[in-house]
């Protein structure tokens, strides 16, 4: 890890820059990717899940009985935690469902929404080096209380043909309604555009590779809404003298195992404990079991020395993490200075893996600098708003004339007309 002290802030822009890596080729394939998909629908994704992930399958869908008896190969004590990160999930998001009153704007017109669930819901869960079964908690469960009536779920099969089966108990705990072994920017296509086996769905949700994160900027073109915009991994951290520099090595590597293009920084106002979580770092880092891929994680990431915690608090704000810690003696009052962060995490006993994992939160976050203006997931995010108004006689009058004016002021007679020959109306009356 790099070691920066005392930046000047005007190289801190350069600083927040993310890693670039080679992408070269990667828009034509992931177009001839979609191309395909859109054209030959299952046969090209059969074609495609034998060249990319090298599975030779007949069918791409999971059965029901596949999908429940997943359980059975689950052990119980494994079951019981997903029942207790999924209750806490539950919990958060259902809190979320929030009715609005209508409000009287002028006398005689009320104004309201409504939250109306979007019907078919497309989920993305990586396979790859890891399964990410907790992704599907965290997108089916608030897909399930928003509403949805249907969920879909599209993961990587292994060489077999077979998804792991931590992946399909989670589907099957959260109410995932039908799964398809399909990884990749095929996946994403099939969801976007619908195959013969595949729904066409209204939304597509998850993480994903490069190829994955390509596909969903891509279909957006063709009028198909993503969660979110997304990148790599990241986590900063805060840190004053207080911090433990264990506990702090400790979440910048659980980050950094995510994938070599992942990033992780700590901030600091003190260089003691600068120095200390550079030692810890790497001496925790022998012990990973991914330790090779934390190691090129960590080539991109670094340790920053600030003059003060109101400016590691700035340099914060303008990186705009997808995850940040705040390990300080005042972090509440710290916290009400952050703007710009994809999940927050208080005090030192708050782990980023909590978030991941079971306390609640959602864990599918902006990255690469997008949480400056986007959020994380959330009930809402399987929602959308619907607006309502009712005017009456007297809501008319009252406000009428003003529309006139302001419709005139445009030169758009007909606007105008659309109140003028009711107000007549009701003059006549």
């Amino acid at each position: 890890m790099k070691i920066i002290r005392y930046p000047a802030k005007e190289t801190w822009e350069t600083l927040c820059i993310r890693p670039r890596f080679d992408r070269s080729g990667l828009e034509n394939v992931v177009s001839s990717v979609l191309k395909k998909v859109r054209n030959e629908g299952d046969r090209a994704l059969l074609e495609l899940s034998e060249k990319f992930d090298g599975a030779v399958m007949k069918d791409l869908r999971i059965t029901p009985s596949e999908i429940k008896d997943s359980a059975e190969t689950v052990p119980l004590n494994l079951r019981n935690a997903v029942s207790v990160a999924m209750a806490n999930i539950e919990k958060f998001h259902k809190a979320q469902l929030i009715r609005e009153e209508p409000v009287e704007t002028t006398k005689g017109i009320k104004c309201w929404r409504k939250s109306v669930p979007i019907s078919k819901a497309g989920i993305y869960v990586p396979g790859g080096t890891a399964p990410l079964f907790s992704t599907v908690l965290m997108l089916a469960v608030p897909a399930k209380i928003a509403g949805c009536s249907e969920i879909i779920l599209c993961t990587p099969p292994d060489k077999n043909g077979k998804i792991n089966p931590l992946i399909l108990y989670a589907a099957y705990s959260a109410g995932v309604t039908e799964i398809f072994k399909i990884g990749g920017a095929q996946a994403i296509a099939a969801m976007a555009y619908g195959t013969e086996s595949v729904p066409k769905v209204d939304k597509i949700f998850g993480p994903g590779n490069q190829y994955v994160t390509k596909a969903k900027e891509m279909v957006q073109l063709d009028g198909i809404p993503i969660d979110m915009p997304a990148g790599p991994s990241e986590v900063l951290v805060i840190a004053d003298r207080e911090a433990d520099p264990a506990f702090i090595a400790s979440d910048l590597l659980s980050q950094a195992e995510h994938g070599t293009d992942s990033q992780v920084i700590l901030v600091t106002d003190t260089e003691e404990i600068l120095n200390s979580v550079q030692e810890e770092t790497y001496r925790q880092l022998t012990l990973l079991p991914r330790r090779e891929i934390a190691v090129k994680a960590l080539e991109n990431s670094f340790l920053i020395l600030m003059n003060s915690i109101s400016e590691c608090m700035e340099f914060s704000n303008l990186f705009a993490p997808e995850h940040l810690i705040i390990s300080t003696s005042d972090n509440l009052t710290l916290a009400e200075n952050v703007i710009n962060a994809g999940s927050v995490f208080l005090g030192k006993y708050s782990c980023e893996s909590a978030g991941d994992y079971a306390s609640g939160t959602n864990h599918t976050l902006p990255t690469f600098g997008y949480a400056r203006s986007y959020s994380g997931v959330s009930t809402e995010s399987f929602m959308k708003k619907i607006t309502f108004q009712e005017i009456s006689a007297e809501g008319l009058k009252n406000l009428g004339p003003v529309i006139e004016q302001l419709a005139e002021a445009e030169l758009l007679q007909g606007h105008k007309n659309a109140v003028t020959i009711r107000l007549k109306s009701l003059k006549n009356d």
